[in-house]
């Protein structure tokens, strides 16, 4: 298995788990939307995408999304999205894919990665603090819904 950053060449693999990844959320699978999403991502340079291949097979993707700290006045990354394949769990592809954005963050200078996940995916919490992850204590995070604001 390898990890690389996802270049154009890598989008219908990527799109194909990027899908996955929003029906593992109960998203309605939508390969169109979730093509045209990835690309506008790596056309824009919007956000950075490390995939792992095992073979010709796509079973494992990151993407990181850019921010600041103004407080430290440092880059920072969001990891947005992480997804391994059904098939190739319990192979470490997720630590793999943590520690390429680790890599990834400490080359870009950054001072953190954040993430989030859901309360109840218990697998997903434990990869994240066997990996340093810590559960943020100091700050509450909120979030304003565009659509059900207007």
């Amino acid at each position: 298995m390898k990890i690389v950053q996802a270049t154009m060449e890598d989008l219908d693999g990527v799109s194909k788990l990027f899908n996955s990844y929003r029906m593992f959320y109960q998203q309605e699978s939508d390969i169109e939307g979730a093509k045209a999403y990835i690309e506008e991502r790596m056309e824009c340079k919007e956000s950075v995408i490390f995939v792992v291949k095992d073979h010709e097979n796509y079973v494992g993707f990151t993407q990181l999304y850019p921010t600041f700290s103004s407080i430290s006045m440092k880059r920072a990354w969001i990891l947005n999205d992480l997804y391994v394949d059904s098939n190739a769990r319990k192979q470490g592809i997720g630590e793999m894919l943590l520690q390429k954005a680790k890599e990834y963050a400490i080359e870009t200078g950054a001072k953190s990665i954040s993430l989030s996940t859901a309360p109840d995916n218990d697998s997903a919490q434990r990869l994240y603090e066997k990996n340093g992850y810590q559960k943020d204590t100091q700050f509450y995070h909120y979030e304003l819904e565009l659509a059900e604001a207007l």
